[in-house]
C-alpha cells in the first residue's frame, strides 16, 4: 500500500531519539504506505537503521542531516534563534516548503510549539494555535484542548480552540457531531471564569457547532460529551493528573494482583485479560500524538517519553489526518464563524 503523502520525523526528539522514533516511524509507514523524512544526526539515525530487519528497511525512507539537536532544559526562544540547524527546525522548514505534508516530533513541547508557529505559520485570523489530546473515557476517547500551548487565553481563543477541535474530531475520531462542552466549576450557565463566560456567550450562537455547555472535570472521563475546551494552563493541569493517576492506578491494581499467597495468584492469573484491557486503554501510546490545531501545516507533537508504539501510532495518525483532508476542513469551520471571531475579537 503506497500513497503519496511525505512525512518529516524529528529522529531526535524524546527521551529515547532514533531507537525508538526509527522503528516507530517505519513500522507505520510499512502499514500506511507514506514516505518518511528522518531529520537529525544521520550517523545517529544510520545506527539504527542498520540493526533493523529487512522489512523494515525496505519502507520508502530518507534521511535529512540536522547537525543540532535540542536539549529540554532550553528555551524556545534561545532554540529559534541560536539553533537554526536543529532536527525540530529543519522538520518544520520542509513543512513550510512543502516538503513534507506533516512533522510529527517527541521533542521539547515549546520548542514544537513555537517552531510551528514561526516557522510554519499560523492559520489567517488564529492567533493561538492548540495542543489537543485523546484522552480515554467510560465509552468512546475524548478530546481535551488547549493541554499546554497557550497559558493564557481570550474567550475568542477557546472559540476557536473548539471549532478546530470539533473539526478534528468529526474526521479522525469518526463522531457525526461531537458535542462541545466548556470546562468550567459548574454545568450551569454562568459558572465559572470571566474568560469562561464570555466564550460559553460565542460557542452557544456558533454555526454548525453541536456546543452542549458547561462541563466539569468529572465529564471528561464520564459526561456526555466529546470535546473539552480549557486553557493550556487549567488543561496541563488535567493532563498531567490523569496520566499521573493511571500510572497511580495501573501499580495499585498489579500490587494487588501480584501479592503473596495463592488467592492472589489465582486472581491475577483470571484477572490478567481485563487487566491488560484496562492498561491498554489509559496507554497514551495508543494515539501517540497530539495535533497543534491552527497551523498552516499539520504538525503532531508527542509525549517525551515515548515508546515505539506510540511514535507509530502519531505517525498513521497524522496519515489519516492528511488522507482524510481534515486541514481543509477545519479551515472552512474557521471561516464559518469567522465574522463572530472578529466581532469578539474586537470587543
Amino acid at each position: 500500500m503506497k500513497n503519496n503523502n511525505i512525512l518529516a520525523v524529528d529522529a531526535m526528539g524524546g527521551d529515547f531519539g532514533p531507537s525508538v522514533v526509527v522503528p516507530g516511524a517505519l513500522q507505520a509507514a510499512k502499514q500506511c504506505g507514506a514516505k518518511i523524512l528522518f531529520v537529525g544526526l544521520e550517523d545517529k539515525i544510520q545506527e539504527v537503521l542498520d540493526t533493523l530487519p529487512d522489512d523494515l528497511k525496505a519502507v520508502d525512507y530518507s534521511i535529512v542531516h540536522a547537525s543540532q539537536v535540542v536539549e529540554m532544559n532550553e528555551k524556545p526562544s534561545d532554540i529559534l534563534r541560536q539553533k537554526k540547524d536543529s532536527s525540530i527546525q529543519v522538520a518544520c522548514r520542509l513543512v513550510k516548503d512543502g516538503e513534507a505534508h506533516a512533522v510529527i516530533s517527541a521533542g521539547h513541547s515549546g520548542a514544537c510549539v513555537a517552531c510551528g508557529m514561526f516557522i510554519i505559520g499560523r492559520i489567517s485570523g488564529v492567533e493561538r494555535p492548540c495542543l489537543a489530546t485523546i484522552m480515554p473515557s467510560k465509552t468512546t476517547p475524548r478530546l481535551l484542548l488547549d493541554v499546554g500551548a497557550n497559558v493564557e487565553c481570550k474567550p475568542y481563543h477557546l472559540f476557536q480552540f473548539a471549532l478546530m477541535g470539533a473539526a478534528f474530531a468529526k474526521d479522525i475520531l469518526e463522531y457525526e457531531e461531537p458535542r462541545v462542552g466548556i470546562l468550567s466549576i459548574g454545568e450551569e450557565e454562568g459558572k465559572g471564569t470571566s474568560t469562561v463566560k464570555e466564550a460559553y456567550d460565542l460557542l452557544k450562537v456558533a454555526q454548525h457547532l453541536n456546543f452542549v455547555g458547561n462541563v466539569e472535570g468529572r465529564d471528561i472521563f464520564i459526561g456526555d460529551v466529546d470535546v473539552v475546551v480549557c486553557d493550556g494552563f487549567v488543561g496541563n493541569i488535567a493532563l498531567k493528573l490523569s496520566e499521573g493517576l493511571a500510572f497511580s492506578l495501573t501499580h495499585v491494581l498489579k500490587k494487588e494482583l501480584t501479592g503473596n499467597g495463592l488467592l492472589p495468584k489465582i486472581g491475577a492469573f483470571l484477572a490478567k485479560k481485563a487487566f491488560l484491557k484496562f492498561k491498554k486503554k489509559i496507554d497514551y501510546a495508543e494515539y501517540g500524538g497530539a495535533p497543534l490545531l491552527g497551523l498552516k501545516g499539520i504538525s503532531f507533537v508527542c509525549h517525551g517519553s515515548s515508546n515505539k508504539r506510540a511514535i507509530e501510532s502519531a505517525v498513521l495518525m497524522a496519515n489519516t489526518y492528511i488522507e482524510k483532508d481534515t486541514h481543509n476542513k477545519l479551515l472552512n469551520s474557521l471561516k464559518e464563524n469567522e465574522e463572530l471571531t472578529s466581532f469578539a475579537r474586537s470587543v
